[in-house]
C-alpha cells in the first residue's frame, strides 16, 4: 500500500537563494509572488513598474525598494528576474535583460503563438534561461500525483477528465471585456499545460469555445478533446457560468489508469475569490484514500515554481522544469484549440425526403 503522506509535494530550496527583481506591481505580485518569496526566504532586490507610485507603495509594504527606472532594475547585480507583466510587455523587458540572465515569465507566453515565437527568438538570441509561470504543475496535489504515477501505482493512464461548472466573477477583471481570447488563453491554459505535463503532447485537438448571454466576456465556456491515439481519452468541459449556487458546482480532474485512479479538486476556483481547500484522492487497491496535502494551488504552487528556478540558478538542477521552450508547446496547443473552434464541425446529414 502506498504511503500517501510520503508522496513528494514540495521542491527543496537551495541553501542560499538568489535575490529576485520583480517587474510589475499588480495583484498577482502582492497576492502570490511576494508571499511565496517570503515563505521561501528569497530576498527581494526591488520592484519595477512604469507606475512608480504603485511600485513604491508595494515595495514599502514589503520592506524593499522600488526602482525608478528600468535601467536601475536591470542593473541590480546577480538576480533572477520575475516578469509578472501582461504579455504585450514581455518582449521589451526581455530585450532589456542582460544576455544569459535567468528569468521567470508570467503566463501566457504571449497572447498567441506568433508572439510566443517572437519571445522564443529573443530568448535564444540573448541566451536567456527562462521558465514560465504555469504553476499548476507544481501544486502539492500535482507533485503528489506525479510521484504516485512515477511509482507505478496507477499503471498506464487511460482517461483524463476535467469538469468545471463554476460561477466565475468575471467583473473583477474589467480589462477582459475587450479581449477576443479569454477562457482558453487565460484560464484553461493551466489545465492544458498540466495535461501535457503528465501525458505529453497530443497529436491534435478538437475544441469549441464560446461566450454566454449573461456575460460581456467573449468566451467563458469551452469543450475540448485531445487526441492521444486509441488508448488514452482526454476531455475537458469548462463552464464558468454555472450560477445556480454552490451545491452542484465543480472544479475537478478524474485521472484513471490501468491499476488505479486519482481525483483532484481544484479548490481555488470554487467560491472565488475565497476558494476552498484542494483535495487529492487515490484509489490503488479498491478503496479511495485522501492524500494529506501540505498546501493549495494558491499559493503553494508558486513555492514549487520559484524553488525550481532557484535550484537551477544554484546549479542543483541541470535544466528548468516548465521552461519557455516547453511552454511554447502549451501555446501551440492553445492556438490549435482556437483554430479548431473557428472551423465548423462536420454537418449532420439531412434525412432524405419521404
Amino acid at each position: 500500500m502506498t504511503d500517501l503522506a510520503a508522496l513528494r509535494q514540495t521542491v527543496e530550496m537551495p541553501d542560499t537563494p538568489v535575490p529576485v527583481v520583480i517587474f510589475g506591481a499588480g495583484s498577482i505580485v502582492s497576492d502570490a509572488h511576494l508571499p511565496a518569496y517570503r515563505d521561501l526566504g528569497v530576498p527581494i532586490a526591488g520592484i519595477y513598474d512604469p507606475d512608480f507610485a504603485k511600485a513604491d507603495a508595494l515595495a514599502a509594504a514589503w520592506d524593499t525598494q522600488a526602482f525608478a527606472t528600468l535601467e536601475a532594475a536591470v542593473d541590480a547585480g546577480r538576480v533572477i528576474y520575475d516578469l509578472a507583466v501582461p504579455p504585450v510587455a514581455i518582449p521589451a523587458l526581455l530585450e532589456a535583460l542582460p544576455d544569459g540572465a535567468t528569468a521567470i515569465i508570467q503566463k501566457p507566453l504571449g497572447s498567441d503563438l506568433q508572439q510566443a515565437d517572437a519571445i522564443m527568438r529573443i530568448l535564444n538570441r540573448k541566451g536567456i534561461h527562462a521558465a514560465v509561470n504555469f504553476q499548476l504543475r507544481f501544486a502539492p496535489m500535482s507533485l503528489a500525483l506525479k510521484d504516485a504515477m512515477a511509482q507505478g501505482v496507477l499503471g498506464d493512464l487511460v482517461d483524463f477528465d476535467a469538469t468545471l461548472a463554476l460561477d466565475t466573477p468575471w467583473h473583477l477583471w474589467a480589462f477582459l471585456a475587450d479581449l477576443p481570447r479569454v477562457e482558453i488563453l487565460l484560464h484553461s491554459i493551466h489545465y492544458l499545460d498540466f495535461v501535457r505535463d503528465i501525458l505529453g503532447n497530443p497529436s491534435g485537438i478538437h475544441a469549441k469555445t464560446m461566450g454566454h448571454p449573461s456575460s460581456t466576456v467573449s468566451n467563458t465556456r469551452t469543450s475540448m478533446m485531445l487526441d492521444y491515439g486509441d488508448t488514452v481519452r482526454c476531455a475537458l468541459s469548462i463552464n464558468h457560468n454555472h450560477g445556480f449556487g454552490r451545491k452542484f458546482q465543480a472544479c475537478e480532474f478524474r485521472i484513471c489508469g490501468t491499476k488505479g485512479a486519482a481525483y483532484m479538486k481544484l479548490g481555488v476556483n470554487l467560491d472565488y475569490p475565497n476558494g476552498e481547500p484542494d483535495e487529492l484522492w487515490l484509489n490503488t487497491d479498491g478503496a479511495w484514500r485522501q492524500v494529506p496535502l501540505v498546501g493549495d494551488w494558491f499559493i503553494a504552487a508558486f513555492h514549487g515554481r520559484f524553488a525550481q528556478v532557484q535550484r537551477f540558478a544554484a546549479g542543483l538542477d541541470p535544466e528548468l522544469t516548465g521552461s519557455a521552450r516547453d511552454a511554447w508547446h502549451t501555446m501551440a496547443l492553445v492556438e490549435a484549440a482556437y483554430e479548431s473552434s473557428q472551423n465548423p464541425m462536420h454537418a449532420i446529414k439531412e434525412a432524405p425526403d419521404a
